[in-house]
């Protein structure tokens, strides 16, 4: 946002910023070429007076091949840890789980996964399926499903 003051956030990930330019062996001109700014406009991002865009962020981050988390990496957290908007990690699909889960699947289910993690998703998918999709959705799938097992020579 214009205008919003900057803090040491800003200035941690602008420092970060400076490291990764110079372990490129990249000169701040260079750089701000690149981004279509003068280089003093890059200096004031690697010396956090002003908050770097995202955009800018994931372009530098492309320019030297660092993932966009290092410049957050080992931050501070100045915010009350609060829970925020973000969903938890997914989780990978695991049939022996879900066997000893009755409450988040029904004792069908659990016992059909338990034949074989495949068969057993695909028996969860399809239960799901008839019980909240419209016939039209219902056939769509079931052709969608069709092509794919026809690609994959079934």
């Amino acid at each position: 946002m214009a205008g919003q003051k900057t803090d040491a956030r800003d200035a941690y990930v602008g420092q970060r910023i400076a490291e990764q330019r110079k372990k490129a062996s990249l000169t701040q001109k260079r750089v701000a070429q690149c981004f279509g700014m003068s280089a003093a406009q890059l200096q004031k991002y690697e010396k956090g007076t002003n908050r770097i865009s995202a955009l800018h962020l994931d372009t530098f981050s492309r320019l030297t091949g660092v993932p966009i988390a290092y410049f957050f990496d080992g931050l501070d957290r100045t915010d009350p840890d609060v829970p925020g908007f973000s969903e938890l990690p997914q989780q990978p699909y695991d049939a022996d789980a879900v066997t000893r889960s009755p409450n988040t699947f029904a004792q069908d289910s659990a016992q059909d996964l338990s034949k074989d993690s495949w068969e057993g998703l695909a028996e969860v998918v399809a239960r799901h399926v008839a019980e909240h999709f419209s016939e039209d959705e219902k056939r769509r799938i079931a052709a969608a499903l069709k092509v794919l097992d026809r690609r994959l020579g079934g």
